[in-house]
This record gives structure tokens, C-alpha cells and sequence, in this order.
């Protein structure tokens, strides 16, 4: 049902002496909210009238409207449904009216009690719709009304009594109840009793004017704290975005939050779980403070730490030289003391259950307890969220460029795999090919030119042999499909079978001078001597290929350190430019390239010995001079530890035993 006359024009009718004034929204809320907090601080049973214009503007006091029908069964509230408003009775009298009503732009409150009334009564003034209006953001306290505030009984009443007969047509079943309230208040529209003392009212208002401010203001500091923590985040992301640098990041992240935090030391460090220490890189210290930068910071034994670990959140100590945890740690003790700790935060960098570091922020000088106001604390872990990311960022990106080095090297190795290949698999064929089409073309060929033709092929094809081995061994080896035999073996032994293993793939030719240095008191080699053998033998027939026959190769063992032997095997032959070093041991690297070499073989022998080598716990390396100044090779082997013969007693201590 719809009244199109609107209330707050029946009651300027009904009351010729009432002149309308200006309100802005907040005002009436303030003003309704007194009126509300008189009822429910009152002590008699009050009529209450409320038009809410909208369901959404009720929906906001619920829980007043709730306190107020415990205070008086003549509770109405009035709005017009959007969801879920409509007719009730439970626990106080809701009425709908259509969104077509004149209700729809007017808030009233009417108070009618025994002791004092009050009536608020106003129209929505909406400005003409223009362009500029459109274009300006709504701003709900803006909002203004035209209408009355007034504590006239009569001007009270009768506003209640306007409202009454309104609420009997929208909801015909109330009537019975909406008499006893008219009862009530119709005797006062025309009385003379004396008005109730606004005082109590003014000051319910200033409690309220009161308590409002202080909520502004709360809300104030907590856009500022907000605005604050978006600008350091902002200034992080920045970073990020300026440099996939983590040094750079971090030194942005720890100035800055410092800076914003006021403290007297900010410390992002990067450790791990299981870390004992770590050593102090990122600092910001406020003047006057004693910086720890480059300094280590125990992880292992401090309880703090330790408790982020276990809890995987921050830890805030407020007054560290009182903590109890820290009496169990004299370095610890010790530690902050140097550095003037008084309390302190400690923030992780988790990153998928893992840590990546640590932000910890440190005041000292102070006296008593710190607090860090959650606000605080909050910030602290988006910033170490952000730098987080950062790192995870930046040693993605730092693995893609190793990736894209490991895929260049690969597309090098499978170059040079096809070109190494092709040559050292053609050669040897054309040549097996050409004895084989000649013997069997010209069998009168003489004798002695058939065992030549005969010889060459068969060696052509041992080379062949030893370059499939070859892939089939690197490839075992990369694999991890070699089963390991360790145990203990005479060194000097297993350079015999190298050697022989030489003589017998080289008979007829002649070979460099090969001199054998071998202590006989050396500790036996903890190895599998197969493939002890196996690299021996390249390494020995490498200095023989690269080696002129009137040239030296010498072969020394020593102990390196407890428990590993040290084998070097030098050469006077060509040599390897410096800066080709580390290379030699890749696989299929030629110094002279591929397909412009004097000498054959592709380029594994070397980078089988380095996976063998590691395989027996040890290591290998290269020196040289340069080109035609000799090449030495060193490999490192795990040994047997010789216990150490018991010294004999001296004359005195024999006298002193039979003693």
C-alpha cells in the first residue's frame, strides 16, 4: 500500500509554527543515536518510531533495535524491503511499505516517554542531476536532509500520532496494539506539562560525538598505517621490478624499513633451517648504534631462532636481556650485549615450507618493555613476504640462465658428438672398406701386401671398437649404472697393468720415456682397480698421443692428507693454452677443434677419468704452462690409513715399568 502524502508535510501542516533547518547525514546520525541511547538508558517503557527509508540503512542497527524492544514493547521500525524486510512482529514491529512511498526519502525517529520526548523528522534533499553530478563520487555522510529536531511534547505526539494511524493502514492487523499507544500520547498533544530537562539528552550526544571522533580517528591512523605499509611494499615491488639483483632488493628492503619503522637496526640475513650461524649481510642502523654487519649471528643455539623454526611464524621479544631463554647461552648473552639489544622481532621468509631468510628489526637504549603494535608486526611480514619472492624470483632467474647454458652446452656437445662421430666413424670404415674390396678383387695379390691390407683393417677396426666403448663407459658412468668394488690395492700394481695395457695397444711404435716414482712405503688405494686401471691407461695414453718419442712422462704418487693418495702424471709434450684448462675434462673438447686435428680420438678419454675419479671420492685437475710446455694431470684417491708403529720405551720408562 502506498500514502503519497508525505509525513513530514502533514506534520508542518499540523504545526504552522515548526520551521524546517538543514542537516547533513552524519548530523542526524548523531542525533538519532542519542535519541536511542536516552530510551536505553531510561528507565521508563518509551513509544518508539523508526523510518529507516531503506533496508540496507536497518540493517546496520540490528543490534540497537534489538536493545531498544527490551526496553519497551511499543518498538516500530519502518523501511522498505530490498531482500529479506518485511511485516514482522518479532521482537519488535517491522512494517514495509512500497518503494513507490514518500517514506523512501524521509528519516524520522519519534521518542514518546513519560518523563520526555523528542521527535527528529526530515526529507532527503536530492540536488538536480547534471553532468558534474554524475561525475562526482558519492559520499554518503554528505548526504543532506531538510527537515525538524525538536523535545516539544506536542510537536512530539503529534508527529507519534501521525505515524500510528500510517502504520494502521500499512499493517491493518496492528490496530489493536497502535489504540493502547495512542492512548498514551493523545492526552499530551494538547497538555501543558512541564518538558523534561534536555540535559540528559545533550550530554548522551556528546558521549556519542565523543565516541564517534575517537572512532574516526582510529580509522585515520589505520588508513595511514595502511597508506604506509602499501608505500614500502610498493617500494620493494618497485626494486624487484627495477632489478632481479638480490643484493639490490635487499639493500632497498632493509633502508627502507628501517627507516619506516624507526628502528635502531634492521637485519635481513639469508639462512636455512638447518644453518648454526649466519653471517650478518643487510644492515640499517639509526646514528649512534654499533653495526654487526659482516659479523655472525648463532642460529643453532638460540632460542629465538629456534622458536620460528618450530612455529614457522615471528617472534617478538620485548625486553631480550630479561628473556629467559636467553640465560642458556653465554655467546648469546654476549652477542646482545654488543650489539645494545633491548627488544626485538624476528620475521622468517618461507617460501613453500622452506626458509629463505630472516628480517629482524632491533630497538635498544630503551628502559623496560617494548610493544610493536600488531599494525607493526603486520608489515614487517608483507615486506618479508615481498622479499621473499624476490629471492625466489631471482635465483629463478638465475637457474634459467644456468639452464639456458647447460642447453647451449648441449647443442655444443651434440655438434661436436656429430662431427666427432661422423669423422672417426668414416675414416676407419672407408679405410676397412678399400682392404676389404682390394682382397677380394686381386686375389693374386702378393703375400706380404695381403698381411698389410689385412693389419689395416684390423686396426682401423680396433679403433672403432674403442670409440663405441668409449660412449657405452660415459654413458654407464653418467647413468650411475656401475656397480662399485672397492678395496684395498697396491698403487704401483695398478700402474703396471696401465702400462701394459699401453705396450700392448701401441706395439711397434715408438713411445716416450715413462719413468715410475712410486714410494715403496705408500699406503695401499682404497679403489676399484678396474676402473683404476682404465683411467691410468687414458691418461697415459693421452701423454703418449701428445708426446714426441724422444720426450719424458712421469708418473709420482705421494700422500695428499690423511687417508687420500695424490697421483700426477706429467708429460713434456704440447701443452694446453691456460685458459683451455677447465675445459679439457668436458665432454667430446678438442683443443684443436673437431675436424683439424693431428691426432684421433673424440674427446671422452678425459671426461671419463673425471666421472671415474669422482665416482672413487676424489678429484682431478690440470696444469700447463702453455702450448709445447709440458702437461700435468692430478688425481686425487681415497687410501688405507696405516696405523703408526708403538714407540718403543725408553731406558727410563723400562726401569720405571719393572717398578
Amino acid at each position: 500500500m502506498i500514502i503519497a502524502t508525505s509525513l513530514i508535510q502533514e506534520l508542518l501542516e499540523a504545526q504552522s509554527q515548526l520551521r524546517p533547518q538543514m542537516y547533513f547525514k552524519s548530523s542526524l546520525t548523531a542525533l538519532s543515536r542519542a535519541m536511542e541511547d536516552q530510551v536505553l538508558a531510561g528507565t521508563d517503557h518509551p513509544l518508539v518510531i523508526i523510518s529507516c527509508q531503506r533496508e540496507r540503512y536497518y540493517r546496520k542497527a540490528l543490534h540497537r533495535y534489538a536493545r531498544l524492544a527490551e526496553r519497551s514493547p511499543q518498538v516500530y521500525i519502518l523501511a522498505t524491503p530490498e531482500q529479506d524486510f518485511k511485516n514482522s512482529s518479532d521482537p519488535y514491529e517491522t512494517i514495509a511499505f512500497e518503494e513507490d512511498d514518500p517514506l523512501t526519502e524521509e528519516w524520522h525517529v519519534v521518542v514518546v516517554g513519560q518523563q520526555y520526548a523528542a521527535c527528529l523528522a526530515c526529507r532527503e534533499h536530492l540536488p538536480p542531476v547534471t553532468s558534474a553530478t554524475l561525475q562526482t563520487p558519492h559520499m554518503d555522510q554528505a548526504r543532506r536532509y531538510e527537515g525538524i529536531w525538536t523535545f516539544d511534547r506536542r510537536v512530539s505526539c503529534q508527529a507519534a500520532y501521525l505515524f500510528l494511524k500510517r502504520i494502521c493502514r500499512y499493517r491493518p492487523p496492528l490496530k489493536s496494539k497502535v489504540a493502547s499507544a495512542l492512548a498514551q500520547i493523545v492526552p499530551y498533544v494538547a497538555s501543558s506539562v512541564r518538558e523534561a530537562d534536555p540535559g540528559p539528552f545533550a550530554n548522551r550526544l556528546v558521549t556519542y560525538l565523543q565516541a564517534s571522533q575517537y572512532r574516526q580517528q582510529k580509522a585515520y591512523r589505520q588508513i595511514a598505517t595502511q597508506a604506509r605499509k602499501e608505500r614500502l611494499v610498493n617500494s620493494i615491488t618497485a626494486a624487484i621490478r627495477r632489478s632481479l639483483d638480490p643484493d639490490h632488493v635487499l639493500g632497498v628492503a632493509v633502508k627502507e624499513l628501517g627507516q619506516a619503522l624507526d628502528a635502531a637496526r634492521c637485519l635481513i640475513y639469508r639462512c636455512r633451517a638447518q644453518d648454526h650461524t649466519a653471517q650478518i649481510q643487510y644492515e640499517f642502523v639509526s646514528p649512534g648504534q654499533p653495526s654487526v654487519v659482516d659479523q655472525l649471528w648463532p642460529l643453532g643455539q638460540n632460542p629465538w631462532f629456534q622458536d620460528v623454526i618450530q612455529t614457522q611464524q615471528w617472534v617478538y621479544v620485548s625486553n631480550a636481556m630479561a628473556d629467559q631463554r636467553l640465560q642458556h647461552s653465554a655467546f648469546l648473552h654476549a652477542w646482545v650485549q654488543k650489539a645494545h639489544l633491548q627488544a626485538m622481532l624476528l620475521v622468517p621468509m618461507w617460501y613453500q615450507g622452506r626458509l629463505l631468510g630472516m628480517v629482524e628489526l632491533h630497538h635498544s637504549g630503551a628502559e623496560g618493555e617494548i610493544v610493536w603494535k600488531e599494525a607493526e608486526i603486520s608489515l614487517v611480514d608483507a615486506i618479508a613476504t615481498q622479499i621473499g619472492i624476490a629471492l625466489i624470483q631471482a635465483q629463478s632467474f638465475a637457474d634459467l640462465g644456468i639452464l639456458n647454458q647447460q642447453l647451449a652446452d648441449l647443442e655444443q656437445a651434440r655438434s661436436n658428438l656429430i662431427a666427432i662421430t661422423g669423422h672417426e666413424l668414416r675414416t676407419p670404415l672407408s679405410t676397412i672398406q678399400i682392404c676389404l674390396e682390394s682382397l677380394t678383387s686381386e686375389p693374386d695379390m702378393a703375400p706380404d701386401l695381403q698381411q698389410t691390407m689385412l693389419s689395416t683393417a684390423l686396426t682401423d677396426a680396433e679403433r672403432m671398437r674403442r670409440l663405441i666403448q668409449d660412449f657405452l663407459t660415459l654413458s654407464r658412468l653418467e647413468s650411475g649404472r656401475v656397480e662399485w668394488n672397492s678395496e684395498p690395492l697396491s698403487l704401483r700394481e695398478c700402474i703396471d697393468l696401465a702400462l701394459s695395457n699401453i705396450n700392448a695397444q701401441q706395439f711397434n711404435q715408438d713411445l716416450p720415456t715413462i719413468e715410475v716414482l712410486i714410494p715403496d712405503d705408500l699406503p695401499l688405494a682404497q679403489v676399484d682397480g678396474e676402473w683404476l686401471v682404465e683411467v691410468l691407461a687414458k691418461l697415459l695414453d693421452n701423454a703418449c698421443k701428445f708426446t714426441d718419442p724422444g720426450g719424458t712422462i712421469r708418473i709420482q704418487a705421494t700422500v695428499a692428507r690423511k687417508n687420500m693418495l695424490k697421483v700426477t702424471i706429467t708429460d713434456t709434450g704440447r701443452g694446453i693454452e691456460p685458459e683451455c684448462l677447465s675445459a679439457v675434462f668436458e665432454r667430446f673438447y678438442q683443443e684443436e677443434g673437431a675436424l683439424r686435428r693431428t691426432t684421433g680420438g673424440t674427446g671422452l678419454g678425459l671426461a671419463i677419468c673425471r666421472q671415474i675419479i669422482q665416482n672413487l671420492g676424489g678429484d682431478i685437475w690440470a696444469e700447463s704452462g702453455g702450448k709445447n710446455q709440458g702437461t700435468t694431470i692430478h688425481f686425487t684417491i681415497r687410501s688405507i690409513e696405516v696405523p703408526k708403529p708403538p714407540q718403543s720405551a725408553t731406558p727410563q720408562q723400562q726401569v720405571a715399568n719393572q717398578r
